[in-house]
């Protein structure tokens, strides 16, 4: 126990921590020269193409020095903010952080909101800066805005570079020196799931950090929230790998092979005892709530068991993943799904495309409204079929965000126009050091998820980070926008949207299905309706059959009738029939109005 550290890597987006973890496994000799690759406790191929940490990846490391060998379980996290709930869990598991700031971007806006996580559960703080080695560092400024953050001193910062490997011996001693040795639990013997990964061959493997006692192979034990029994088939350590160990002692982060292959059977947050035992179970994690919602469904209704089954294994390893299953009349059989923001969503359409071989139709999303009834219902409501007539209601509310940006002070004014774009509004501006300011302010969820990002990184050039989270319910104009094909309302491309829009948008809409869907033997009205009116229109014309074609003379009333014919003809067609709009029709629409 002595010889044990557990800490986790923790940052803002790109500041390093992955590259950094390279250069520890290479200096301690963790992995031979012929395994190292950038990169390598990301285990899947995304988050290498992409530069990023989706999945946080724990790993055993062996360090000797003088006074012994030391184990360090390093956890390293995603630096994402949409990935806040990773670091949480991550940080359950672990006595000390290591805070890492680029010394060429300073302290940005996850740096703080990822901090405020390890204060609160009294974690040990070890600053590092990193990047030292760019030309453009600006190392003593930034590791006063460091000291400032943490009332340290800055000599206390450690100064590293993950590229050339500067300072990494320092930073393994300072980890060893600074970080405490875990805690016996008195409780019993008792192991806290943080995380899992899923193989066909050997059902759930479950990350666990190991309180009290000791585990081995073979033995009966119990996960407490389900009460589901199993046979422990394998122990190890990550080094990065899964590898076998006799047993898992107190004080180690491992790994715990249970064969079961059931979804739902083991939850993060979890608690594993001895099945004789009647240990008291840890309190858990906190419910994640997701604050995005759209629907996934195969583009082959043949294929919907695959996306079952594809739903299901990256639910066992990614815990904040929600979802349930809903019926569409143009697409069939899909899920409505809820995620913590946009890069998420991404990732996990990606990952199942991937890990699935699955094309996906992802309708447009959006976020979740509560709405009352004049009755006195009240409803939630996420989807817009959901949404009630506006005769009905009485009131809607909307979640709202408080966001939190550092920027360049000559980018405050249009950062500042940017929340009032967004039906948002500015709270406060602080001035930092290094010519930088924070920029709070307030907004609709819906507009966040809107384009926020994008404009945001367009109006800064780049150089502004973000930080948010869900603060309450508040008064909603919204309103629910119904298409009509040929007089018939299409559910299909409802959507619930500001009011302050509504006329750009039904334009906008109205010209993509113009411009989207075929034209039929009949003429095709294409409407977006709000509150009863019609709002926007454009017609598509009938396709032309020239019925004449065949008549190579006589009286021109021969034609009249036959013109005559076909016209009737027509608009019996467009009285009888309902337009059919193909999934693939849907699926361009869904991808335009997306863009």
């Amino acid at each position: 126990m002595e010889l044990i550290r557990n800490i986790a890597i923790i940052a803002h987006i790109d500041h390093g921590k992955s590259t950094l973890a390279d250069r520890i496994l290479e200096q301690t000799g963790a992995l031979e020269q012929r395994q190292m690759r950038e990169q390598v406790l990301d285990q899947m191929d995304l988050e290498r193409e992409r530069g990023i940490t989706i999945k946080m990846q724990p790993v055993s490391i062996p360090y000797t020095r003088s006074d012994g060998t030391y184990t360090l379980n390093i956890i390293d996290t995603p630096g994402h903010i949409d990935f806040s709930y990773e670091v949480s869990r991550a940080l359950r598991a672990v006595e000390a952080v290591l805070l890492l700031v680029d010394a060429t971007q300073g302290v940005q806006a996850q740096t703080l909101s990822v901090l405020t996580i390890a204060k609160d559960l009294n974690l040990t703080i070890i600053p590092v800066l990193t990047k030292i080695d760019m030309a453009h560092a600006q190392i003593d400024a930034v590791a006063n805005e460091v000291a400032d953050l943490l009332h340290c001193s800055p000599d206390l910062i450690i100064r590293v570079s993950g590229k050339t490997g500067e300072g990494v011996s320092g930073l393994l001693d300072a980890i060893v020196d600074r970080c405490p040795p875990p805690t016996v639990d008195l409780e019993g013997t008792r192991a806290l799931v943080f995380d899992f990964s899923y193989t066909n061959h050997t059902g759930i493997n479950a990350f666990v950090r190991v309180f009290g006692g000791s585990f081995s192979s073979g033995e009966r034990l119990t996960l407490c929230g389900t009460s589901a029994h199993f046979s422990l088939k394998d122990v190890g350590v990550f080094r990065p790998g899964m590898t076998s160990t006799e047993s898992l002692e107190a004080g180690m982060i491992g790994y715990f092979t249970t064969g079961i292959k059931e979804p739902g059977t083991a939850v993060v947050g979890d608690t594993v005892i001895h099945a004789r035992d009647t240990v008291e179970p840890f309190p858990g994690y906190h419910e994640v709530s997701p604050v995005l919602w759209a629907s996934l469904y195969p583009q082959q209704a043949d294929e919907y068991p695959t996306l079952v089954r594809a739903l299901q294994q990256v639910r066992l390893s990614d815990a904040s993943l929600t979802y349930e299953e809903e019926r569409s009349s143009v697409l069939g059989k899909g899920f409505r799904c809820g995620f913590l923001g946009m890069l998420h969503l991404e990732t996990v359409t990606e990952r199942i495309r991937r890990e699935g071989g699955l094309d996906l139709v992802v309708t447009t999303p959006g976020t979740e409204y509560v709405v009352v009834k004049k009755a006195g219902e009240a409803v939630t409501v996420v989807t817009p079929e959901q949404f009630p007539d506006t005769h009905e209601i009485a009131s809607v509310t909307e979640p709202w965000v408080s966001a939190e940006i550092f920027t360049p002070t000559e980018f405050v004014a249009p950062i500042s126009q940017l929340f009032v774009d967004f039906e948002g509004y500015v709270q406060e501006v602080k001035n930092l050091r290094n010519n930088r300011c924070s920029v709070t302010g307030e907004l609709p969820l819906r507009e966040m998820m809107r384009s926020f990002f994008d404009r945001l990184k367009s109006v800064s050039s780049g150089y502004a980070s973000l930080s948010y989270r869900v603060t309450e319910n508040r008064p909603a104009s919204v309103v629910r926008m119904d298409v009509l094909l040929a007089e018939e309302v299409f559910p299909a491309f409802s959507t619930i949207i500001s009011r302050a829009r509504v006329d750009r948008e039904a334009r906008d809409l109205v010209a993509v299905l113009h411009d989207t869907i075929p034209r039929t033997l009949f003429v095709i009205k294409i409407q977006a309706r709000v509150d009863g009116k019609i709002i926007a229109s454009k017609t598509l014309p009938a396709l032309r059959k020239d019925v004449t074609a065949g008549l190579y003379g006589g009286d021109i009333t021969r034609k009249m009738k036959l013109r005559e014919k076909q016209k009737k003809g027509k608009q019996k067609m467009q009285t009888a029939s309902r337009v059919q709009v193909s999934h693939d029709t849907f699926l361009k629409v869904v991808q335009r109005r997306s863009a």
